[in-house]
């Protein structure tokens, strides 16, 4: 770490944010992921041993990726240089590493480059960091909210260890307020402060595992206390406002959450759904991307054991785009409920899937000649429409004709459950497949279909 950069964080440390100040300078002082830098652990190994390869380090935020990477910095006896990805590019990396080059050959001395939100790099971004990981120029370590499967080039990340963070409990950031609160140094031991339980409680609910988060909040609401320096829960309710937001509309949260919201509707569970319902509306998430997802629930989860469900979604799509948030929201509600508490069957999503592959797997033989139509004298000389039987001509409205290609002849791909509305349709499809059976010629009469 050069002089500049040490000073920097002299001058945070007296006057910086509160969060800043508090940031942990050694492993030892790092509250939670035990799983990745405890004792004994292979990362801590190599942190301690100055060995350390490339990482790419995934968390939520607040759940110490800075922190690590700075405690590398201050173990680890290589130069640390550090690019934000929001505000920094090529040039800024080509910098950084033109500088590690000549630190390597002047003196042997290894360069950490550390890069935080890594994923917003672009991949043009990424591929100007990859030869020099590759040849040892730079160790790096990226930091990411987002998964790095997605977010992060594979050439990159193949030469990478990925280190998963997970957020802290509420017993870590409890741990770290009161930590904040007795130390004299960088904390606000010398203003003499408590918490009391309720608020510390609320606290550490609130932050959602974001040691940042509580600690700007406790800095905020100790603005407020009165003679008796203690913050109550109501200080912390001001100076918080609202939970710390974990959720990115475009981030994994979001797609966790609707995997969570379908699939508790599949699993007939209304109360759950509710719950990821509201949790996707009350972040932020567009209604009209919920209502898109419940239409395609019904069609491809409920199908046919209940065809009214198509037509509630549909109905409710509508009432969110006339109604518009918050009220539209009631609309969706009506829907997952319902929807989960309907008969499911995924009938109709498999065999459309089957029919689609026999699309992309067979020949595309001609359209049997007896359903083509026939406007025109040449075509009908041709024999379109030749041999057609009119269902409505015979008993039960249904006739027996070859209606496939004929290399697709007695395929099948539609089984309707025994659930809802399917039973009765099961019964009237076996009907209806018995009379194709007679009706077929004795030549290509197969009792297995």
């Amino acid at each position: 770490m050069d002089m500049f950069e040490s000073n920097r964080r002299q001058q945070l440390a007296a006057r910086g944010p509160l969060a800043a100040r508090m940031r942990p300078r050694m492993l030892d002082e790092l509250v939670g992921q035990e799983h990745v830098v405890g004792p004994g652990t292979l990362l801590r190994k190599a942190i301690e041993a100055d060995r350390l390869s490339s990482v790419v380090l995934w968390g939520p935020p607040g759940s110490g990726k800075t922190t690590l990477a700075q405690i590398v910095a201050a173990t680890t006896q290589a130069a640390f240089a550090s690019v934000s990805a929001v505000s920094s590019g090529v040039a800024d990396l080509r910098k950084a590493i033109a500088e590690a080059r000549d630190r390597l050959g002047m003196n042997g001395t290894r360069s950490v480059l550390f890069i935080d939100e890594i994923h917003r790099f672009n991949k043009a971004q990424q591929d100007a960091i990859l030869p020099y990981v590759e040849d040892g120029t730079v160790i790096l370590i990226g930091a990411t909210t987002e998964n790095p499967s997605f977010e992060v080039n594979a050439p990159l990340l193949s030469r990478s260890r990925v280190i998963t963070l997970r957020a802290l409990t509420d017993d870590d950031v409890k741990t770290i307020v009161d930590r904040a609160l007795v130390d004299e140094e960088r904390g606000l031991g010398r203003d003499h402060l408590t918490i009391d339980a309720d608020g510390l409680d609320l606290l550490a609910n609130m932050a959602n595992g974001d040691a940042r988060f509580a600690l700007n909040t406790l800095e905020v609401a100790s603005a407020g206390v009165s003679d008796d320096r203690v913050i109550t829960v109501d200080l912390v309710q001001d100076a918080a406002q609202r939970r710390a937001a974990t959720y990115d509309k475009d981030g994994d949260d979001h797609y966790d959450t609707i995997s969570a919201l379908h699939k508790t509707i599949r699993g007939s569970d209304p109360d759950a759904a509710l719950y990821w319902l509201a949790r996707m509306l009350e972040r932020g998430d567009d209604p009209m991307y919920v209502a898109r997802r419940l239409v395609r629930f019904a069609s491809e989860d409920v199908g046919l054991a209940d065809p009214q469900a198509l037509e509630l979604a549909m109905a409710a799509q509508q009432a969110v785009h006339f109604i518009g948030p918050p009220e539209g929201a009631l609309a969706l509600a009506e829907l997952t409920v319902y929807l989960a508490l309907a008969p499911k069957s995924n009938a109709i999503y498999v065999a459309y899937g089957q029919a689609r592959d026999d699309v992309a797997r067979t020949r595309n033989d001609p359209v049997p000649i007896h359903l083509r139509n026939a406007p025109t004298k040449l075509m009908k000389d041709l024999g379109y429409g030749e041999g057609y039987k009119y269902a409505h001509d015979y008993d039960e409205g249904v006739v027996g004709q070859q209606n496939l290609p004929e290399n697709l002849r007695g395929r099948t791909y539609y089984t309707p459950t025994e659930r809802g509305f399917e039973r009765n349709l099961r019964d009237r499809l076996e009907r209806i497949r018995e009379i194709y059976r007679e009706s077929a010629p004795d030549s290509v009469k197969d009792p297995s279909h």
